[in-house]
């Protein structure tokens, strides 16, 4: 199998366990996330397609590593693998990120009786007279 198949497949396949197997933030199930993708997915075409097709290519590919299959404008079938492994990365991260700061912020709150003690400033410490 071609190189840049071979490495699109893992990238596609270790995105996804990644995500199934250990983060699982629930990503795959939200309307939010697929509409990204589809957003996202569009503009890939456009640009895509102008740096890649193949009367006047701006991008050249082996086609020796890569199936050979161009859909549509002779975009690579491996970008979209790409495309979607490298921007659900980036989201998976970001609402990792995102759980962890949140975690960390409600903690005080939670042990404080439920006051928002990481945004209200620190109480002055009772002078010694």
């Amino acid at each position: 199998m071609p190189e840049y198949t071979v490495l699109t497949v893992i990238a596609v396949v270790g995105v996804v366990a990644l995500e199934l197997l250990w983060l699982r933030t629930g990503i795959f199930t939200t309307a939010q996330y697929w509409v990204s993708m589809a957003i996202v997915f569009a503009f890939q075409v456009v640009v895509d397609g102008w740096l890649t097709k193949l009367s006047d290519p701006i991008v050249i590919y082996n086609p020796n590593e890569m199936l050979g299959i161009r859909v549509p404008w002779d975009i690579p079938i491996e970008d979209y693998g790409f495309g979607f492994a490298m921007v659900t990365l980036t989201i998976l991260v970001w609402r990792r990120l995102l759980n962890r700061h949140s975690t960390r912020t409600l903690a005080p709150a939670r042990a404080g009786g439920g006051q928002h003690s990481a945004i209200r400033p620190p109480s002055p410490e009772p002078e010694e007279t």
